[in-house]
């Protein structure tokens, strides 16, 4: 492995190929140039032994004519000086020099050894070729000793006419042993070649290769998260400029990952100091993302390994018809179940869901909003109840007083006696839709702040005791006891006397309304330190509340028992208007009851001096 990785290096790979590249040159080159110098030594060789043919031709030419051969002594004698000519003038180390004349017969040769050839025939194809006055005899043989030897035939022409030949056949040894030492040396030449442009390569490859192997160990740093580390810019070249371009890109790289942590950090403190639960899911439906709030508001430890149907309890297809677009928003309650009864009060959560795209893939993913809206649920509840309340309380006396009405107009109003009653009805029930127009308008005033308070300093013990004053003849016809008790420290307040006294006649009035010929009522007041506080209190021994209506004891038109509280011309208002009365005055207000026992409705202010600074 170590050594396939090694072949696999740039450095490797650079030498390797500057290697090939200078053998495959040094080989073109070598071809090149030997076989140039072979071909020139060739073709040299050749027109020299050319030059020698045409010159002893010209030698041989009239020792060759035919009125020498007829007179023999003179044929000898000029066979014996062409025979000594061409020993001695044309003597080539390892050539063989013949002279032929027209019948192809051999007058005189260079070599001793073959002097018994003379007068023999020589029958080889360029010799009689040349005795055809054909002069491009050459040819190239390779002999039984496997040696090169070139031969040439040349005719002897006397007087435009073939009188002979000469034939040479010189060996090429020298020259083929000439082009083995180029050879050779060539050889030579390439292998220090290749040993200088191994070393050379090395050093090149390695200024080449140790600049991308920083590059390369500063990556790994950069993967890794260090982005301290600089690469050295060891030129202008272009290893240099992408050394600089990777250090800048180091650069912003840091500088784009600290703005992502950033923007990431930014993301997680939105996420978890968001009132909405946000909850987020891929394209499987698992949940991937999800804040504190959303596990508040789902009443779960930890979203993880739930998936999004799961966790809200919804269906497959619903989710699916979610994740499309299609009704992007319902309510959940999450804290009710079917074991619940109907009047059972739980969270609701409006859930808001919102795809998300992704370019090329569609939806990736799924984001859902969780709002707390049980309160603006409630709200929206109450208005509800409070229209058809307002609705209902008017139309019942409305109804009445139109059937009166109408019965005086049919002739009721003919009988005296009849029509007298039927007149105090119809007062009757004005005056009670009088008094229900005159506290919802109150209540109206409160809500928007339009009742300003108009405090001054009442002292308390008086302020009770007129109050038991005004309901002294309800109380003495239902033979109800009424006492005050007032803490002795306790004498004066600052604070909206009027106001208060509603507040009292609706607590008085009630208790008288609910409770049974001779009882208690109790007005009680203390002073309360900590905070510096005035706590009021109304006590009867009245038939009391149910538990189950505590709650709700405080809501606009909520009566216990609807028909006995309309008939004895309640509205239903005011215990409403007396929470909205101490809220105004920054105090609270509570009810204890107990059924068949009675009833006791605090109310707790806080004392004030004079410029509104608390005791």
């Amino acid at each position: 492995m170590k050594g396939k990785s090694f072949f696999r290096t740039i450095q490797v790979k650079l030498v390797i190929i500057y290697l090939l590249l200078i053998l495959v040159a040094m080989q073109l080159i070598g071809v090149y140039f030997i076989s140039t110098v072979k071909n020139s030594l060739i073709e040299s060789f050749t027109n020299n032994l050319k030059e020698q043919a045409d010159m002893l031709s010209k030698l041989a030419a009239p020792s060759l004519s035919p009125k020498l051969e007829a007179d023999s002594d003179s044929s000898e004698n000029t066979t014996e000086t062409l025979s000594l000519v061409v020993r001695n003038l044309f003597s080539i180390s390892g050539a063989e020099v013949q002279v032929l004349d027209s019948n192809g017969k051999i007058v005189a040769t260079s070599q001793q050894m073959h002097q018994s050839d003379i007068g023999k025939k020589n029958n080889e194809l360029a010799v009689s070729r040349a005795l055809q006055n054909i002069r491009d005899n050459e040819e190239e043989i390779i002999d039984e000793d496997n040696m090169h030897k070139k031969m040439i035939a040349q005719p002897v022409v006397l007087n435009e006419r073939v009188v002979g030949a000469v034939y040479i056949v010189a060996s090429m040894n020298d020259l083929y042993d000439t082009v083995n030492r180029v050879n050779q040396i060539f050889f030579s030449g390439t292998l220090i070649a290749l040993g200088l442009t191994g070393v050379l390569g090395v050093l090149l490859a390695h200024t080449i290769t140790s600049p991308i192997q920083g590059l390369t160990k500063q990556a790994e740093a950069v993967a890794e998260g260090k982005f301290d580390l600089q690469v050295p810019v060891l030129g202008d070249d272009e290893i240099g400029r992408l050394s600089m371009a990777f250090n800048d890109m180091t650069i912003r790289l840091k500088d784009a990952l600290s703005v992502n942590e950033e923007e990431n950090e930014k993301l997680a403190s939105i996420l978890s100091n968001m009132s909405d639960g946000v909850v987020a899911a891929d394209e499987h439906g698992k949940i991937i993302v999800w804040n504190r709030r959303a596990l508040e508001l789902l009443d779960v430890r930890s979203c993880e390994g739930y998936e999004l149907s799961q966790l809200l309890g919804l269906s497959e297809q619903k989710l699916q018809e979610l994740q499309q677009g299609r009704g992007q928003t319902l309510l959940l309650e999450p804290g009710l179940d079917e074991e619940h009864d109907g009047d059972a009060e739980g969270d609701v959560l409006r859930v808001t869901f919102t795809p998300i795209h992704r370019r090329d893939k569609g939806i990736t993913g799924t984001i859902a909003v969780l709002q707390d809206v049980t309160e603006q649920e409630k709200l929206e509840h109450s208005r509800r109840q409070f229209v058809a309340n307002v609705s209902h309380e008017l139309r019942t006396p409305l109804t009445t007083i139109k059937s009166y009405a109408e019965a005086l107009n049919d002739g009721a109003l003919e009988e005296r006696e009849l029509s007298e009653r039927f007149v105090g009805v119809i007062s009757n029930e004005t005056e009670r839709m009088i008094r229900l127009v005159t506290d919802l308008l109150h209540l109206s005033r409160l809500d928007s702040n339009q009742a300003p308070l108009r405090r001054r300093q009442t002292n308390v013990h008086d302020m009770l005791d007129e109050v038991a004053d005004r309901f002294s003849f309800q109380l003495r016809q239902k033979s109800i006891k009424a006492t005050v008790r007032v803490d002795s420290g306790l004498q004066d307040a600052w604070l909206d006397r009027d106001q208060i006294d509603q507040v009292l006649d609706n607590l008085i009035s009630n208790a008288i309304k609910y409770t049974l010929d001779g009882g208690k009522i109790e007005l009680t007041a203390k002073k309360q330190q900590s905070p510096a506080t005035i706590a009021i209190s109304v006590k009867d021994t009245g038939i009391g509340i149910p538990k189950k209506d505590l709650s709700r004891i405080f809501d606009r038109f909520y009566r216990v028992d609807k028909a006995r509280s309309r008939n004895m011309g309640g509205t239903g208002l005011g215990l409403s208007i007396a929470r909205e009365i101490v809220k105004a005055h920054g105090g609270s207000i509570a009810l204890d009851s107990e059924l068949n026992e009675g009833t006791t409705v605090t109310f707790t202010l806080p004392l004030l001096q004079e410029g509104g600074e608390i005791a």
